[in-house]
């Protein structure tokens, strides 16, 4: 395993994080595994070296954050051995107070976060979503008012529009306040419009991209039309919002022609295609077999010369981008 800093921070993470999105209840989602499930993945995870996890309190409405708990709790020896990732800002109930970025929200779900986590602290705290309801400098000193009380070392963000952070940065900034140094952004081989201001935004502050959906929800992963659907790919309906086989049919069939000359697997492909980009840190992967683990981190090795690059993105379609307010 290969060990990066997160951005310009100080904090030494995995080349992978494992989501943990896919476990906790099966009620929630029914692809999503029960905790004796989950137990021999994540020990194996640990084996393989990952030492970043990272869940939301919106997994399992909280039930992934418990898992996750007392996982990381077993296998580990001791907390400073990983690094533990969680978000706040999509709703945990009905009433009016159970989402968002106020003051209210934030710390109170930082708490029943660390409650569910069984921990004093979080390594990274990350808002969801953007909150367009509340002032962003309530959100900010909230969010730095949790770092210096030592109940988070980190923030960072997720999906959102690049003036939204860049806003978000500079006003932390200007009062002095926590800087974020993470960002959790939709970015994959059939997702790449991030790459008009995102992105750059981010290496020009020095932020880590830490992906979801590298494998674009398996699409990645798998060949058009061959074997049987997965039981997430099965029931997801956010899929089609996010991708469309015809427009991204030019580049399936570049990585499949690249996987086969490299001697790989698509999905290892696809990772180290992320892995081989500016700016990446640790995209987050999902993973419910130990072969499945055991086939991303080896594509940590998987090195691409910039005519492999230029081959895998060359059938790209800009495309108009999803609305951000898409759950994961």
């Amino acid at each position: 395993m290969q060990y990066v800093n997160l951005g310009k921070s100080g904090v030494k993470v995995s080349r992978l994080c494992l989501g943990m999105m896919s476990y906790g209840s099966p009620d929630w989602r029914n692809w999503v595994l029960s905790e004796d499930l989950a137990r021999p993945l994540v020990q194996h995870a640990a084996k393989l070296g990952i030492n970043f996890f990272d869940t939301a309190d919106l997994y399992s409405q909280g039930v992934s954050e418990e898992v996750t708990g007392r996982l990381l709790n077993e296998i580990f020896q001791a907390r400073d051995e990983y690094v533990l990732a969680t978000k706040v800002c999509l709703p945990m109930g009905d009433l009016p107070n159970q989402k968002g970025l106020s003051r209210k929200h934030i710390l109170d779900g930082l708490d029943a976060s660390l409650q569910r986590l069984g921990t004093d602290y979080i390594d990274l705290y990350q808002i969801h979503r953007w909150d367009p309801e509340t002032p962003i400098k309530e959100t900010l000193q909230a969010l730095d008012d949790i770092v210096r009380a030592g109940k988070v070392r980190y923030i960072g963000a997720s999906s959102m529009w690049a003036w939204q952070f860049s806003k978000l940065q500079y006003t932390a900034d200007i009062h002095g306040w926590t800087r974020f140094i993470s960002m959790q952004n939709h970015y994959n081989l059939l997702s790449r419009e991030d790459e008009r201001e995102m992105i750059p935004l981010c290496l020009d502050q020095g932020i880590g991209l830490i992906p979801w959906s590298p494998l674009a929800r398996g699409l990645l992963a798998r060949k058009p039309g061959a074997g049987k659907l997965t039981k997430r790919a099965q029931s997801d309906i956010v899929t089609p919002k996010l991708y469309n086989s015809e427009r991204d049919a030019t580049v399936l069939k570049n990585l499949e022609k690249l996987c086969v000359s490299l001697e790989s697997s698509l999905a290892q492909g696809a990772i180290a295609w992320l892995l081989n980009k500016p700016g990446v840190t640790s995209p987050v992967i999902g993973a419910t077999t130990k072969e499945h683990l055991d086939e991303l981190v080896e594509a940590i090795d998987i090195k691409l010369d910039s005519q492999q690059m230029e081959m895998l993105e060359s059938g790209y379609q800009p495309q108009l981008p999803p609305e951000l307010t898409i759950n994961q």
